[in-house]
């Protein structure tokens, strides 16, 4: 079979790695509007549910009656159920309508009802809606913090340097289950290091979860896993009742709590009662909101690869977060597990929260590299901080984390560490040696670290989470470790815990310990010049990336040694027979000393006249006065050669072949990647100019193409010129230079 290179290549490109089916709607494969989907409606009988999206209640599944009991508000209900969705979508996008009209009138919504509003909105409509219908003002991030060898001086690093990034949340996890007390400690401690005020999670079996944050190494928990038909939860050993129990109990004992649901879930546990995907999500977020959490943790999550292989995938798991804020729970929206192999989707996917902003842009960040990231590798890891916060400033979009120098985060590391190690010898936990703490601070991942006795640890950690040990007695250590500042952090985590203010809606702590949530710092986006702007001190922080370089420091080698060999003589002439001339900008040699790729002006000029010399003829060198353009650099210079053939030099080292009578724009060669002219090319450049001046046969000149070095030099280059243009005198005459340089012998 012939095949087309071109697709050829294509076959390779990274897309071709991810998975792609055609809808299968009796197995629940297809995203939204499934054949099998109830259209919406709701009947209510002395305030009574008794038949909702076409089902009877003597025909309700366990979901069905829990939404129908504790999820609608039944006083909105029949205004919200009579509403076109096609008005409660417009309402969605329109600036003049208010949030909490919308969330009033959701509130009423039955899944099919939801599911039928955000079926009306595009992508772009939807990000418009996300960014007015999210909880909080203010965006966040949340981070993972893992590794493989489950190292704590690892762990608190990390969580550390997360932390001082601006993360509002740090979570772990666990290889062995056995680990978690050691490992929520590590963070906790870490975190609270890098900035106080960040809530820490360890994800692992819920009732272990609870215990846990019951001793308050954990201040919040979004394991709680809702699915979208009673199959599905019956298969997780939960009904909606027990979830909402147990959300009551972490609340009782102060804890935040977020469930957890996504897109695609009941289909990948084969128990998706052939329904689409964002149907069933609207019954799981109905369900979150009846339980009474006040958040949920959606955005397809680890079934995400599951939507995506399908048509209007990504567009479902944005439409999913959209569905979360208009019933006013708190979103973290995802972005945690890997979505693509393609670098261009992934980050196409991540827009549609990046750009509206999110309660918790990332449920999961991966403050660590892909390699220790115990959540299924993570979908954005250490490697792209840098992308993202370039990204950020680009977009003035706040998407939760700033940039940090080096030095901050090996300063953090170290103490984040050496914090733990005194705390663990305090506590008579198994010690954590100098040498683990140094490789702490540098380490990429775990394979950059000692191994441990894990059996010791295990041990450790077992009789942790068995005895009375708490947040209390981890305090005391740390004071009389002599880190009173740390154990002051914990202590305002308890206080903030009795206090209860964070288990308001989408609550985080700034940097102060002010709590911010749906409360204090609701959503006041009403459209244009209105909610939360990225400006002033955040802004300035934001912006300030490490590798942005002050513009003066790109013209740092030029002109403070001006060149040496040059003597600016008169007015120049019309030349006479075989010469070819050298025609330079008007800032050559004097206020521009070198060329964009660090070539000196002088070495320039001699390879220039080396090149011309090894072909019998000679030359002149004149400076240009009233033009800094290349072109009319070298058409100037060919108007005062006597063989009519001049060669351009611009001072940032961008070089024509012309000739007299040519037009100004159209030239015998042009060199316009002057960072890529090695002195060898000029040299060639100048044997070429002598060619033409002879009449001779020429091949042109061959260079590098690369298509990168616009990227990299565009700035330099726009100060380089700038720079030459300021030299410019629209009424003076070129004028003849003297070079003193002698020919090779």
């Amino acid at each position: 079979m012939r095949r087309s290179k071109r697709f050829a290549i294509l076959d390779e490109r990274p897309i071709h790695q991810d998975s792609f089916v055609h809808e299968w709607p009796e197995v629940g494969l297809i995203v939204s509007d499934g054949p099998s989907d109830p259209r919406p409606g709701l009947v209510l009988k002395e305030g009574r549910v008794v038949e909702m999206d076409g089902v009877p209640r003597e025909q309700m599944d366990l979901l069905d009656k829990f939404i129908a009991d504790h999820a609608l508000d039944l006083a909105v209900a029949p205004l919200a159920m009579s509403t076109p969705s096609e008005t409660i979508a417009r309402m969605l996008v329109d600036v003049d309508a208010p949030r909490a009209e919308i969330v009033r009138l959701v509130a009423g919504c039955t899944a099919a009802k939801l599911v039928g509003i955000v079926g009306h909105l595009n992508v772009l409509e939807m990000m418009m809606a996300l960014a007015k219908m999210r909880v909080r003002r203010t965006p966040a991030n949340q981070a993972h913090v893992t590794n493989r060898k489950e190292h704590p001086a690892l762990l608190a690093a990390d969580a550390a340097e997360a932390a001082l990034r601006g993360f509002a949340e740090v979570e772990t996890t666990v290889g062995v289950a056995r680990h978690a007390p050691l490992n929520a400690l590590a963070i906790l401690v870490g975190s609270q290091v890098g900035r106080p005020g960040v809530l820490t999670q360890c994800a692992v079996e819920e009732g272990v979860s609870l215990r846990l944050g019951i001793k308050g190494l954990t201040s919040y928990a979004e394991t709680l896993s809702v699915y979208g038909t009673a199959g599905a939860f019956v298969d997780g050993d939960d009904t909606p009742w027990s979830k909402a129990f147990l959300a009551s109990a972490y609340a009782s004992r102060g804890i935040k709590t977020r469930f957890t649901s996504g897109t695609g879930s009941e289909a990948l546990m084969g128990h998706s009662e052939g329904r689409s995907m964002l149907y069933l999500e609207a019954r799981c977020l109905l369900v979150t909101r009846g339980a009474g959490s006040q958040g949920v943790q959606n955005g397809s999550i680890s079934c995400v690869a599951l939507p995506e292989s399908l048509p209007g995938g990504v567009r479902v798991i944005l439409a999913e977060n959209l569905l979360a804020a208009m019933l006013n729970l708190e979103v973290a929206a995802g972005n945690d597990a890997l979505a693509s192999h393609s670098e261009m989707r992934k980050t196409a996917k991540l827009m549609c929260q990046f750009l509206p902003g999110a309660d918790f842009v990332h449920s999961g960040f991966g403050a660590i590299p892909r390699y220790d990231n115990l959540f299924g590798g993570g979908c954005f890891d250490t490697t792209e901080y840098d992308d993202y916060y370039v990204v950020q400033r680009d977009m003035q979009v706040d998407a939760g984390i700033h940039p940090i120098r080096e030095d901050e985060a090996l300063a953090v590391r170290e103490q984040g560490a050496r914090i733990l190690q005194d705390l663990y010898a305090q506590l008579g936990l198994p010690p954590i040696t100098d040498d683990e703490v140094d490789a702490s601070v540098t380490a990429n991942d775990s394979r950059d670290m000692p191994d441990r006795d894990v059996a010791q640890d295990l041990a450790a950690a077992d009789a942790f989470l068995r005895d009375d040990r708490t947040l209390l007695d981890v305090a005391r250590a740390l004071d009389a470790a002599g880190h009173a500042e740390v154990a002051g952090h914990l202590m305002e985590l308890a206080r903030q815990r009795a206090l209860g203010d964070y288990l308001q809606p989408a609550a985080i702590f700034d940097e102060h310990w002010h709590v911010l949530s749906g409360i204090n710092d609701p959503n006041d986006y009403q459209g244009p010049g209105t909610g939360y702007r990225l400006q002033g001190e955040r802004w300035a922080r934001v912006q300030d990336i490490p590798q942005a370089t002050p513009p003066e420091a790109f013209l740092a080698d030029q002109g403070e040694h001006p060149a040496q060999r040059l003597t600016e003589l008169d007015t120049a002439r019309r030349g006479t027979g075989s010469e070819v001339v050298i025609a330079v900008g008007p800032a050559f040699g004097q206020t521009l000393t070198a060329t964009i790729g660090g070539l000196p002006h002088e070495a320039v000029l001699e390879a220039l006249l080396s090149g011309i010399a090894e072909e019998g003829l000679a030359a002149r060198i004149i400076k240009v006065h009233h033009t800094a353009d290349c072109a009319f650099v070298g058409y100037a210079g060919a108007q005062l050669s006597g063989s009519e053939v001049a060669i351009g030099l611009q001072s940032r080292g961008t070089t024509v072949i012309h000739r007299a009578d040519l037009a100004p724009l159209n030239n015998l060669e042009l060199f316009p990647q002057s960072p890529n002219l090695s002195l060898a090319s000029y040299r060639q450049i100048g044997r070429n100019a002598a060619r033409y001046a002879r009449g001779a046969k020429v091949q042109p000149v061959p260079v590098r193409i690369d298509n990168w070095v616009r990227l990299r030099l565009i700035v330099k280059t726009m100060l380089l010129h700038r720079r030459e243009l300021e030299q410019v005198d629209p009424q003076r005459a070129p004028t003849e230079l003297h070079f003193d340089w002698e020919p090779e012998a």
